[in-house]
């Protein structure tokens, strides 16, 4: 089928930021899918709210928003943007949950928005448990016994009818996130309440455990005319029960005899073809080893981690072809890129073995459990790719950067082996290689884990060959061939032999080609094995000088995807610069690692023998380390000892820089301070250093990734305890002891052409130094800095840049401490921030800094030196953790970071930016009627009083620990003592009720209270209850609050097309009978989000003050539009006052000479009459339309034609009512008097009533005679106005209706503002009033 050409316009929701279980692999997919939609001529928006990502650039769409991803600013823009089509399948399970939200909420059919690749009903099929289980029985495809549960007791009863063990798997969760094995009832009871907590739809399925049972992948391909393909098989080494995100994946299946592979694969066609999937899908199954039984364990209708290895594994583009498949193209139509020659509807073949290891983050967590189970708990891989299963797994190990290179690793505990390997951990593989060293058999070893005999006995031959090779002093030319062949670098076979010397064989490069062969690739990437034949060395190069990059590895805390999105940045300059350019990187998620990015690709571990190797295949001219973290880093002084060129800074500048007494030198030269320290190697050391400092001091490694091992200790026994811990890991450097300074620390990226300088920005952190920069929200441009401070800093930041001889980027951290300015630390390379400030500020900063390292002038590139121009925006930089999967990992920040992710806020003051960067990272608001629980150690007590009065200033009900309260009530504030967890389960139980919405813990690090915060923790991540344990961030928290910011009243920005400067806007201040307004000519269209202007300006003590704003735009079908914009940002349909005083503005302005004229509302069009004295308009006559009493029209639920006098039931009592619509509804109450009523207590019970399901604005009024009525009015988004026109309107029509006034009457209506005169009839009400010009004013925007 030719492409549809009814997709003009379409919205791409991307998958915002890294988490356990959604990483890096949906940035390689989505940015492979806006390439294609780009290519097809197709207009894109693109939303997503991770700032790390390629396909955020500002050239991969049309419109780029990084904004939350939530339905509600989903729903937003796709009222603003109108595209005819979504594409969600490429947002992992962020974007197919929004897609599904906005489906059944029948949002998508209203705005004609038509989901693309697989439908609604598919995505439910395979997500909803119950109707995957039934279209499995439909096709007769087996499933495990399993049923559904929507309540923990039901939970109960079908696991007792199964039978236990049982395995709950949760409905709409990502990275099977709250599901796990119960082994009996009371594990039930806990996984399954976490499970129903965290599933969107409240669902579970409870199945049965089929411990022991291989688990095997198919990726699956099917277009609209349903051709369908099987891209992939893919086998776990670990048996049915661990993720298979945290198990060692192989691809292709490697131990399935013929009958079993083709079962399986024809039962993956089938399923992809009765679910009705479009694009790309992976099918999981558990095979029993013993028969040819199998079930369907789940199927994911949407490119997933799997699809990503599956792509890179095989070289088939999954996530392109699934993109040209949403627009129509089928399989037989889309040519093989590898290839160029034949089509997607190929199945691949591979001649080779791939291997997937996880990268788990316990080295972070160390008090977290290792146990791995049906969720998962990896934050990225590495993926290996070699012609044997024992080379393969070598290099994955060598590759996962955890300090091994063979599969030789210390025991963590001194538990029986037996008992070890009984234990389904991240350190299984290394216990089984232990075992089989120690002489155990595969059978007993199987019989033990369950993992498979074969790939037991493939790691038998590796520790057969160490055995034998074991201290012989040398190897033949036969073992040394052996040992590569298995994946062992020289360094691993001398240190095994202890042999002095070896036999030298050269490494070859295979290709992959996704056809074993069969085909010439066009687009090559590389393996490394050895044999007579390098693929590499012959493949016909362009006589281009090479140069090579080196990329970031795995994705860990510490070192994510920003490091990814520089690599790509620079071989993308470096192309353009007339380079051949050669990539080395081992991660499958990730778009360095894609087919078409560099010019070469190596798929190899980032370890010096697999690079020097790479370097002598392809002799560069010079390697890249600047762009890939710590990982490419540490390769500086092995690379330059072996005479590479290391382009950019040099290793001696690199090294003075991490190297502590060098670095001193040069900041003593400068005269430039860092906070107090020295650099020791031992205990001992350590000790007498932080006792010469002075308690608190700072430890931390030189030459990490994260602050891994950073710790603030205040006394001797820490010092001695966190040593030990860092010792421990084998260091080879320094460990650093600085005195500790909890001041503001800021972070600054340079540019440097080894003579100038160019800074893109400073960014200021919220939380004081002590937090990592990684776990700290991050502000630019800074919001508490002096411009003399701001001086002092591009100074110090020139000098360092330019006497560590920078040739491209490096990064500062400096401290403020009681007015002075400290440098902290400076890395000697691409920073996690450059993304962010990148495209925030519109400086390239890869693309500049790779252009310097090839000796270009900054001067010549068109972005000038010294501090760039600040834009007119603030941008917040917000972490996002995954402690949700990690629940018993501790979560207090620290010096070492733990965040996973990140988001990005970007508005007009800081607050609109941080309120939105909060809410991208999940952090909402406290609901009304929540509190706010306060637990704070005691070196806090003076800080938490402006925090606790803050959130009580707010109307926040007030929570505390016994010691936290009685601080508290020196202030004379009320606050709720409770128990401390140990004593009670008080405060579960105010959790659990809803009471207390969010948690501010600042508890000792070490003593016992911290087993009370993280089971304090663990529960109010199941009840998606915010934990702070930094009082900067609590009060930032608490100023978003008193912001009154919400998802509907923000500035959606567009990345590419983002203001350069501010803006000036003329306003004028109106006011009729006690309203007043802000109005705005925005005919040239200069104000596109209003709603975001609306909390700052109405606001009567920090903006202008009004009851709210007033656009006035062009029109098409009358004299000219208003647009209205209550205070809280919301669009209002039609307000009495307000279009009066806009019919004034019209005139007075010259917009609209008439004395008649004509001005469309939301609603629909109204005339005004205007009375003019001295050539102004003193006051007008407006046709409000005709009054609905229907409760349809109003809207109202009760069955009645009319609701004139209607018997309203409110609680225990009755109320007489009468209700109606002049454009936007209001419910009348007659009463005697209106000034000894409680209003707005009235209007809460009438809004708890149920009967109005788009709110209702109250009306008290008491009737003075035929001719007078007085009134206040409740209105829906302001509170009580001192005016409100259609309020008067209702009332007199109310009146009329009732008999207590004639139509067709002038009846004054008395207000707090003033007065107003209305005629009503059955046709129409006419509103008449005076309406004044209060100033005119100007403002930036």
């Amino acid at each position: 089928m030719p492409r549809d050409m009814n997709i003009k316009k379409v919205l791409m929701i991307g998958s915002g930021p890294i988490v356990i279980g959604q990483a890096a692999e949906f940035d390689y997919a989505g940015t492979q899918a806006c390439r294609v939609l780009k290519e097809a001529g197709v207009e894109v928006v693109l939303v997503n709210s991770n700032p790390a990502t390629i396909m955020t650039d500002k050239s991969m769409a049309d419109a780029i928003y990084l904004e939350p991803l939530t339905a509600e600013t989903i729903m937003r823009i796709i009222e603003k943007e109108k595209p005819d089509s979504l594409l969600a399948g490429l947002g992992g399970q962020t974007g197919l949950t929004i897609a599904m939200q906005l489906g059944k909420s029948g949002f998508l059919e209203e705005h004609n928005v038509r989901l693309l690749g697989t439908s609604l009903e598919a995505i439910d099929k395979a997500e909803d448990r119950q109707l995957f289980k039934d279209a499995m029985d439909r096709i007769g495809q087996p499933t495990i016994p399993s049923e559904i549960a929507n309540e923990v007791e039901q939970a109960v009863a079908i696991a007792d009818r199964i039978g236990y063990p049982v395995i709950v798997r949760p409905a709409f969760t990502l990275g099977g996130a709250g599901g796990g094995v119960a082994y009996c009832e009371e594990e039930l009871r806990t996984i399954a309440f976490t499970g129903l907590d965290l599933s969107p739809i409240t669902q579970i399925l409870v199945e049965r455990y089929i411990a022991g049972w291989k688990e095997i992948e198919f990726e699956a391909m099917r277009d609209g005319a349903g051709n369908v393909i099987a891209i992939c098989s893919m086998e776990n080494f670990d048996p049915v029960g661990v993720h298979t995100g945290d198990s060692i994946v192989v691809a292709p299946a490697l131990t399935l005899s013929s009958r079993e592979y083709d079962m399986l694969r024809n039962a993956a066609l089938d399923i992809i073809t009765e679910m009705g999937i479009e694009g790309g899908c992976n099918c999981q199954f558990a095979l029993n080893p013993e028969s040819f039984e199998y079930a369907v364990i789940e199927v994911n209708p949407r490119v997933s981690r799997s699809s990503a290895l599956a792509s890179k594994a095989t070289g088939y583009p999954i996530a392109k072809v699934t993109a040209k498949i949403a627009l129509g193209y089928t399989l037989d139509e889309i040519k093989n890129d590898v290839t160029g020659q034949t089509t997607a509807c190929f199945e691949p073949t591979v001649d080779y073995i791939v291997a997937k290891l996880p990268k788990w983050p316990f080295d972070k967590f160390s008090s977290a459990s290792r146990k791995l189970g049906t969720q998962m708990k990896a934050t990225g891989e590495v993926m290996s790719i070699a012609p044997s299963f024992e080379m393969a797994i070598m290099k994955a190990v060598r590759g996962a950067e955890i300090g091994l290179d063979t599969l030789n690793r210390v025991p963590t505990s001194g538990k029986p082996l037996e008992e070890r390997l009984k234990r389904v951990n991240d350190l299984r593989l290394f216990t089984i290689f232990e075992a089989l060293k120690a002489g155990w058999t595969v059978e007993s070893i199987h019989e033990i884990t369950k993992v498979d005999e074969w790939f037991i006995s493939k790691l038998k031959n590796l520790a057969d060959f160490e055995n034998r090779i074991d201290g012989t002093g040398a190897l033949s030319q036969e073992d040394y061939h052996q040992g590569k062949q298995y994946g062992y670098t020289d360094q691993a076979l001398k240190r095994l032999s202890g042999a002095a010397e070896l036999p030298h064989e050269e490494a070859v490069y295979k290709m992959v080609d996704t056809c074993a062969a069969e085909f010439a690739a066009a687009t090559p990437y590389f393996y490394s094995t050895y044999g007579a034949y390098c693929d590499s060395r012959n493949f016909a190069r362009s006589g281009r000088p090479v140069v090579m990059v080196l990329g970031s590895g795995p994705i860990r805390i510490g070192q994510g995807i920003e490091f990814d999105y520089s690599s790509v940045h620079c071989v993308k300059t470096l192309k353009s610069l007339g380079y051949d350019v050669v990539i080395v990187n081992n991660n499958p998620e990730t778009v360095s690692t894609d087919y078409d990015t560099a010019d070469r690709l190596y798929f190899e571990p980032l370890c010096p023998e697999d690079v020097m190797n790479i370097i002598r295949a392809e002799s560069p001219v010079g390697v890249v380390v600047a762009f890939g973290g710590q990982t490419a880093i540490k390769l500086t002084k092995f690379l330059d000892e072996n005479g590479v060129t290391i382009l950019g800074t040099s290793a001696e500048g690199i090294d003075t820089a991490e190297d502590r007494e060098r670095f001193d030198e040069l900041l003593e030269e400068f005269s430039i301070k860092r906070p107090k320290g020295m650099g020791v190697n031992t205990l001992e050391e350590a000790v007498a250093a932080a006792e010469k400092l002075g308690y608190p001091v700072l430890l931390r490694p030189s030459y990490v990734i994260g602050g891994q091992n950073m710790m603030i200790v205040h006394d001797r026994e820490a010092v001695e305890r966190y040593m030990n811990v860092i010792l421990s890991g084998g260091i080879d450097n320094p460990v650093l002891v600085d005195k500790y300074m909890p001041g503001t620390e800021l972070e600054v990226d340079v540019i440097s052409d080894g003579e100038n300088v160019l800074i893109p920005g400073i960014m200021e952190h919220v939380e004081r130094a002590g937090v990592h920069s990684g776990d700290s929200i991050a502000v630019y441009p800074p919001y508490n800095l002096t411009d003399k401070m701001q001086d002092t800093i591009v100074d110090c930041s020139t000098k360092l840049a330019l006497s560590l001889g920078t040739k491209g980027l490096v990064n500062i951290q400096y401290l403020i401490y009681d007015g002075d300015l400290y440098v902290i630390e400076v890395n000697p390379r691409a920073s996690r921030t450059v993304p962010y400030i990148s495209k925030v500020t519109g400086v390239p900063m890869v693309d500049l800094a790779s252009k310097v390292m090839l000796g270009q002038n900054l001067a010549d590139l068109g972005y000038g030196t010294g501090l760039y121009k600040t834009p007119p925006y603030y941008a917040v930089k917000v972490p996002v953790f995954s402690f949700e999967k990690l629940t018993d990992a501790n979560s207090i920040l620290g010096p070492e970071m733990k965040s996973t992710g990140e988001v990005l806020g970007i508005g007009k003051t800081t607050a609109e930016a941080l309120f939105k960067g909060l809410t991208a990272a999940g952090i909402r608001g406290i609901p009304k009627h929540g509190g706010v629980l306060l637990s704070v150690d005691d070196h806090d007590y003076l800080e938490i009083l402006d925090l606790a009065k803050k959130f009580y200033d707010l109307g926040i009900k007030l929570y505390a620990t016994t010691g936290t309260a009685e601080i508290i009530r020196t202030l004379d504030i009320e606050v709720t003592s409770v128990d401390g967890v140990s004593e009670s389960d008080q405060v579960f139980d105010l959790m659990e009720s809803g009471k207390i919405r969010c948690v501010v813990y600042t508890g000792a690090l070490v003593d016992d209270t911290l087993g009370d915060y993280m089971a304090i923790h663990r529960f109010a991540l199941r009840h998606d209850i915010p934990c702070l344990t930094s009082l900067d961030t609590a009060n930032a928290y608490a100023n978003i609050i008193a912001s009154r910011f919400t998802e509907q009243n923000t500035e959606l920005v567009k990345i590419n097309q983002m203001r350069t400067s501010r803006q000036k806007l003329t306003f004028s201040k109106m006011t009729s009978s006690g309203n007043d307004y802000i109005f705005i000519d925005n005919r040239d269209g200069s104000v596109p989000t209003p709603e975001s202007l609306c909390a700052g300006l109405c606001d009567r003590h920090t903006g202008v003050g009004a009851h709210g704003l007033i656009l006035i735009e062009n029109s098409e079908v009358a004299d000219a539009k208003m647009r209205i914009f209550n205070q809280n940002g919301l669009e209002g349909e039609l307000m009495g006052n307000s279009i009066r005083s806009a019919a004034k503005f019209l005139y007075d302005n010259g917009i609209v000479k008439k004395e008649d004229m004509s001005i469309e509302t939301k609603i629909g069009v109204r005339e005004a009459h205007l009375y003019i004295t001295g050539g102004k308009v003193s006051s007008v006559t407006v046709d409000m339309g005709q009054v609905r009493f229907s409760p349809k029209e109003i809207p109202m639920l009760v069955d009645s034609e009319k609701v004139i006098n209607y018997p309203l039931e409110l609680g225990d009592k009755q109320c007489s009512v009468t209700c109606l619509s002049v454009g936007n509804p209001h419910c009348v109450i007659f009463v005697d008097r209106v000034d000894n009523k409680d209003l707005q207590q009235i209007t809460a019970e009438i809004e708890a009533c149920g009967k109005f399901p788009e709110h209702v604005n109250v009306e008290l009024v008491r009737f003075i005679n035929p001719y007078t009525l007085r009134i206040r009015t409740w209105e829906i988004d302001n509170g009580e106005t001192r005016a409100c026109g259609t309020g008067a309107c209702a009332a007199v029509a109310a009146a009329v209706e009732s008999g207590l006034c004639r139509k067709d009457t002038d009846i004054t209506v008395k207000l707090r503002g003033g007065d107003l005169v209305v005629n009503y009839n059955d046709d129409r009400v006419l509103l008449s009033g005076d309406t004044n010009l209060v100033y005119v004013g100007e403002l930036e925007y």
